[in-house]
């Protein structure tokens, strides 16, 4: 069905930059160079200076970014790597598909990842933190980086829901050893397609990342380790390039539109507030209530599109089966997945449209409380 409102309106953000996004699709064309060109490098070289690091290692996709990361890492087979398991899959996968186990400590009222319960989880085996950046807010990265270095873990952001958000007006991807970004259609910058991008300030890692992503290839005649093909494109590159200086805008425009959702759903359920020293670029709006799927569908028939990220636990998921453990008991982290519905946000959201969705969440709150 159609939506009245619908999560996002990438069609029309499209429509707002035809212009420019034609003009670098004939560039690149025209060049005749579609892999590792000067494009993918112009835009390496940006997104590593917006992010305040050394390095940026274009790639396929977030999750490519990951695996090549932990992959480049060099960790011993039976390493363990802590993370969040209210996040997309990937982040577990990346970790197994490395040769490691995730365990998975419990979250905060936030969503991010508990410092105190990354310490309960930690081990003899443990050799790598993955903060999740979850909907665009940075994690307690000063707590986390203690622990890590108490215990000698490497620390690996994924801010794939996270460009440009900041904690104490340092951006998210300057914390860790590395950082992984999505440039996935739902983020905030976005490929019309899939990619990803790597950061980080250790010249070697990104060295190994971005020979890693192409085969293991030092040149066209020596393979220095097998690896994989997970080259993000110079169309992509060029087509990220347009949307690069309009980035921090947007997140403004989310910034206004969270803020106002805050004002209008305060008196109905649980609203995100931020911190202090948090700055919050929203990827996603979270709203908590304890009706969550009553109220899904009400806005579903009104034509709302409203999302939930994600109901089901990575450790619950079949795949994760054989990595069960009974310190993987998350009370918060379930209770968080039980109550969360992700509403419509992106910078062309209308203020009518943004009032729709509070009236509807107003009636229902309102009918169920009578």
């Amino acid at each position: 069905m159609g939506f009245a409102v619908p999560y996002t309106d990438l069609a029309n953000e499209a429509l707002l930059l035809e212009g420019p996004l034609a003009e670098a699709f004939w560039r690149v064309l025209n060049s005749g160079r579609y892999v590792l060109g000067p494009e993918l490098a112009a835009f390496e070289s940006e997104f590593a200076a917006f992010c305040g690091v050394r390095h940026a290692v274009g790639t396929s996709s977030g999750t490519a970014a990951l695996l090549l990361t932990l992959r480049s890492l060099g960790l011993p087979p039976d390493a363990e790597v802590i993370t969040a398991s209210n996040s997309f899959v990937a982040t577990a996968a990346a970790i197994i598909l490395a040769g490691a186990k995730p365990v998975f400590a419990d979250v905060g009222e936030d969503g991010n990842i508990d410092p105190s319960s990354i310490e309960a989880v930690v081990t003899a085996r443990t050799r790598a933190l993955i903060p999740v950046h979850l909907a665009g807010r940075p994690c307690r990265m000063r707590e986390i980086l203690l622990i890590a270095e108490r215990n000698r873990l490497i620390v690996i952001e994924d801010a794939a829901q996270a460009i440009g958000a900041k904690l104490d007006g340092r951006r998210v991807g300057a914390f860790g050893h590395a950082a992984c970004f999505s440039l996935n259609p739902l983020k905030n910058l976005y490929a019309y397609g899939d990619g990803g991008v790597v950061v980080t300030n250790d010249s070697a890692l990104a060295q190994r990342i971005a020979q890693a992503r192409s085969h293991g290839l030092a040149d066209r005649e020596r393979c220095d380790f097998f690896s994989y093909n997970c080259r993000l494109d110079e169309l992509q590159a060029a087509l990220l390039r347009v949307q690069f200086p309009l980035l921090e805008e947007r997140n403004e425009a989310r910034r206004r539109i969270a803020k106002r959702y805050n004002e209008l759903l305060a008196p109905y359920g649980e609203v995100p507030e931020e911190k202090p020293g948090e700055y919050c670029v929203y990827q996603t709006y979270i709203f908590k209530h304890d009706r969550r799927d009553a109220l899904q569908e009400h806005l579903r028939r009104c034509g709302i599109e409203a999302i939930v990220h994600y109901r089901t636990l990575i450790h619950e998921q079949p795949a994760a089966a054989e990595f069960a453990h009974p310190r993987q008991l998350l009370p918060r982290a379930r209770r968080y997945a039980d109550r969360i519905l992700s509403l419509p946000i992106y910078p062309g959201l209308a203020r009518p449209q943004q009032d729709c969705v509070a009236s509807l969440i107003a009636e229902f709150v309102g009918r169920h409380t009578a």
